[in-house]
């Protein structure tokens, strides 16, 4: 079923004759990536990356790399979301105005360069979860063909771990914003308190991690198996976390759940 997808998804693309990829660096977009340049060739696409305070460093070295390795044409552009207008209060249609910003930057690449459609890495998932940047998408005319072809995550990373994809086990990630309770001012300040926790915390071995955010409360998401790590750290994460700007540093025992943040609405 998921080769049948595959082959799918190729197909699509290669109606689509010359794309830009969106491109983080994270499971889904690599993917979306791989399959571009399979089924149309490095001539016919280019992988767009957008750096700005959301994303994290090593998340922007981590894409140049696999870019590099995949041998597609790669270009960085700077954008700041916490420059658009409304991003920042941070309501629950924050993702909407993060990816009209996004595409807003990348389709005059697409202009420029002489490429017909700009792609991005939306999935089957996604499709259940609270996602207004697919407004936006739709919106603007940008497609997601993973989704369009009903490729889920576990059936992405089967298929990257066979295509000896780098990425085919990476943690899913999320911009650092998503870590920010809704309704809760987002600043520079803030986002760069959370990425160095998180940095701190990976720095002991743990690789899925969340640091949420409530005001002065650090909510540490990591998964069961690693909340031994978390608590024989204990002393030193709560000093280093209050140092970074928290006065409380707790760890949630259900454990790491991908947007977890969107539970509120569902209780507004």
């Amino acid at each position: 079923m998921i080769y049948a997808k595959y082959e799918k998804l190729k197909k699509l693309l290669a109606e689509m004759e010359r794309v830009v990829v969106a491109f983080s660096g994270g499971v889904d977009s690599t993917f979306l990536l791989k399959a571009a340049l399979e089924s149309i060739g490095t001539e016919n696409v280019l992988a767009v990356t957008a750096d700005s305070e959301t994303y994290p460093s090593e998340e922007l070295a981590e894409a140049k790399q696999i870019a590099a390795q995949l041998g597609v044409r790669h270009e960085v552009i700077e954008t700041s979301e916490l420059a658009i207008p409304g991003y920042a209060e941070n309501t629950k249609n924050r993702c909407y105005f993060c990816k009209k910003s996004l595409f807003e930057h990348v389709i005059p690449v697409m202009e420029k360069n002489g490429y017909k459609n700009v792609v991005f890495g939306l999935i089957a998932d996604d499709m259940s979860e609270h996602r207004p940047g697919t407004k936006a998408a739709k919106e603007m005319g940008v497609r997601g063909p993973l989704q369009e072809v009903e490729l889920y995550k576990s059936e992405i990373r089967e298929l990257s771990r066979e295509l000896n994809l780098p990425t085919w086990d990476k943690p899913s990630f999320a911009c650092l914003s998503s870590r920010v309770a809704y309704g809760e001012m987002i600043t520079l300040e803030k986002l760069k308190r959370i990425d160095k926790a998180e940095s701190l915390i990976k720095s002991l071995g743990i690789r899925q991690v969340r640091v949420r955010t409530h005001d002065k409360v650090a909510r540490i998401e990591v998964e069961p198996n690693d909340m031994g790590i978390v608590l024989q750290n204990h002393g030193m994460l709560t000093s280093e976390l209050q140092n970074y700007g928290y006065t409380y540093v707790t760890l949630d025992l259900m454990g790491y759940k991908s947007g977890s943040m969107n539970k509120v609405l569902s209780l507004s």
